[in-house]
Formats: C-alpha cells, sequence, structure tokens
C-alpha cells in the first residue's frame, strides 16, 4: 500500500509538471518537463533527505553531544523494532521536528533546539516517538519526495512570466492572463498534494507513536506546547523553504485555527482529543488529564501525570530517569 502511495504521488508530481511544461513550451516543453521529471525521480530518492537536512542547516549529534536527546530516539527505536535513525538538530528557537529519509534503514530525525529546551523528557519521548511512527509507516519517502517536488514546481511556475512573456511577443503562449493564473495555480495544486498527504498521515502517526513510547498524553502534552509557541515564534528557515512545512510536526509557517483544505496540518486540538480519547480506551475508560492547545499542562498536573505513568508498560518500563520542571532542557 506505501508502495502503491508512493507510486500514485510520483505519477500525478510529475503529470503536473509535465504540464507545466507544455503550458509553457507546448509539446517540446512537455517533454523536456518528462525528462526533467525521470531524472528528479531519482535524484529525490537518493538525494532528498539531505537536501531537507541541509535547507534547514541540521547538525548530526550521537551520544556524546546529546546524551538525554539521542538515548530517547535509541530507546523508541529499540521499541518500534526500528533500526537506529541519524539524529540531527535544528538551530531554531521555534520548537519543533520532522523525520526524513527513504526507507527505515536510511532514516534521519530531526529536533529543534527550541523543542529540546521547552519540553520535558518525557514530552520529546512524545514527539520522536511520532517521528519514528513516520518512519515505520514509510512516510518519510512520500512527504520527502513530495517537498523536493513542491519547490520544483513553484519554481518552474515563477519561470512563466519569463516564458510566457517570450511566446506572448512570437503570437503564442499562454497571454498574461492566463501566465498569472499558472503562477498562482500550479504551485496551488503542489500545495494541495502536500496538504492531503500530511493531513492524512498525521493522525496515524500520532496514534502509532503512542503505542511507541506507551503513553499517548506525552505526545498530547507535548502537541499543546508546541503550538502555543509556534505560532508566536518565527522559523527563518522554513520560511525560505515553505515546500518543506508538511514534514514537520506543526505547520512551521504559521499557527492554523481551522481543520481546512488549506491547512498543512490537522487541527492541533483536534489530534489532542484524539490522543485523550486514545488514553481512556486504553487505561480502562478512566477520564484522561485534560489538555488544550492553548495551555500546556501544569507542574503539579505534570508530576502527578509522571506519577501515573510510572507502572505502565512502554520504552521505560517501570520508570525511567525524569526531568524535574524547573530544569532546563538537554540544550539549556
Amino acid at each position: 500500500m506505501n508502495f502503491f502511495r508512493t507510486t500514485l504521488l510520483l505519477a500525478a508530481m510529475t503529470g503536473l509538471f509535465m504540464a507545466i511544461g507544455y503550458l509553457l513550451g507546448g509539446s517540446g516543453g512537455m517533454m523536456i518537463a518528462f525528462i526533467f521529471a525521470l531524472g528528479m525521480n531519482l535524484f529525490s530518492y537518493w538525494n532528498s533527505d539531505k537536501m531537507v537536512l541541509r535547507m534547514h542547516n541540521a547538525m548530526e549529534v550521537d551520544a556524546h553531544s546529546a546524551p538525554e536527546y539521542y538515548e530517547i530516539v535509541e530507546k523508541l527505536a529499540q521499541s518500534a523494532g526500528l533500526p537506529m535513525p541519524k539524529v540531527y538538530v535544528i538551530n531554531s528557537d521555534q520548537p519543533n521536528a520532522f523525520a526524513t529519509g527513504r526507507s527505515p534503514q536510511h532514516a534521519a530525525v530531526a529536533a529543534s533546539t527550541g523543542l529540546l529546551n521547552r519540553l520535558t523528557y518525557e514530552e520529546v519521548a512524545g514527539v520522536m516517538a511520532h517521528e519514528l511512527a513516520h518512519i515505520k509507516n514509510y512516510d518519510i519517502l512520500t512527504m520527502t519526495v513530495t517537498a523536493t517536488f513542491a519547490g520544483a514546481i513553484s519554481m518552474l511556475a515563477n519561470f512563466a512570466l519569463f516564458f510566457g512573456g517570450s511566446r506572448d511577443r512570437e503570437g503564442g503562449g499562454l497571454g498574461i492572463i492566463g501566465t498569472i493564473a499558472l503562477m498562482i495555480l500550479a504551485p496551488l495544486a503542489a500545495s494541495i498534494v502536500q496538504m492531503a498527504i500530511s493531513r492524512t498521515r498525521e493522525y496515524e502517526a500520532d496514534k502509532v507513536g503512542a503505542e511507541i513510547c506507551g503513553q499517548p498524553m506525552w505526545l498530547a502534552s507535548a502537541l499543546a506546547k508546541i503550538a502555543n509557541a509556534a505560532g508566536r515564534t518565527a522559523n527563518v528557515t522554513a520560511e525560505q523553504h515553505p515546500e518543506t512545512a508538511h514534514m514537520f510536526i506543526i505547520n512551521p509557517l504559521s499557527g492554523q485555527k481551522m481543520d481546512n483544505l488549506f491547512s498543512t496540518h490537522p487541527d492541533t486540538q483536534n489530534r489532542i482529543d484524539a490522543l485523550q480519547s486514545l488514553q481512556s480506551e486504553w487505561y480502562g475508560g478512566q477520564s484522561p488529564l485534560k489538555v488544550s492547545s492553548g495551555a500546556t499542562l501544569g507542574a503539579s498536573q505534570r508530576r502527578g501525570q509522571m506519577q501515573q505513568d510510572a507502572g505502565s508498560d512502554g520504552p521505560w518500563g517501570g520508570g525511567a530517569a525524569r526531568k524535574d520542571d524547573n530544569q532546563p532542557g538537554p540544550w539549556g
């Protein structure tokens, strides 16, 4: 199913690329776009993960340079039955994270310094479990290739004004209205594909991530904190490369208030509600600790939740090293 979904995505993006080529250069333009798209498919499969990490100036870390963060990923990878991915840090105050790669054997996870500083040990575990769920579900190839194609389509559409204007002078072409429409509609079509892919996979990754770490509320609390801070903290690199926005756990460009067609991510409160329902289902119908995207768990509530978690299953079994609420994050 994942192979079919990726193949369908590549076919759709290639078709869109060829259509733009035809509008800009007729049959010759379509053939050039087709050849370019084939090359992009091969390049994206082997190198798109490296491109995305480079775009965001991600720095690889290990057990010596980032012991807590690396330990979290290592334990969760073992729990999920996955090979250990490469671990990266992004120097950004905005709390966020993403996963990339073409397969579980060639995967990487990246978290921002803002996320590592603001979240507790358990909340970071919830976020990284979500990212490992994307790896386990083979979402990473689909999402990374989509980012590469979306960027190329936007770039090609921006050329429309130049090429369209040249063809207008030769008596053909789209005309100024058609050219402007192409510049708007082509990136929009690519964005809709990105949104559809991201939105349909985030809920599933939340669920599988909760299964990996054993605690839905860890991710629910993390999502509330991230959403609360992300809308108020600029991610300069993401703004420069908006085609990668769908890869992050929370939209890095702007806070979205509605779960609508034009949001790269589902509404955060809807995701939190789904995780709270999962918590209630797993633990005997008990009323879960309520979290909203407008507020984070209070210190006393978090300590109570951690005490409840101490006897639970998951990679930490009967208890992991807990970080006091007043202690700085691993990068503090």
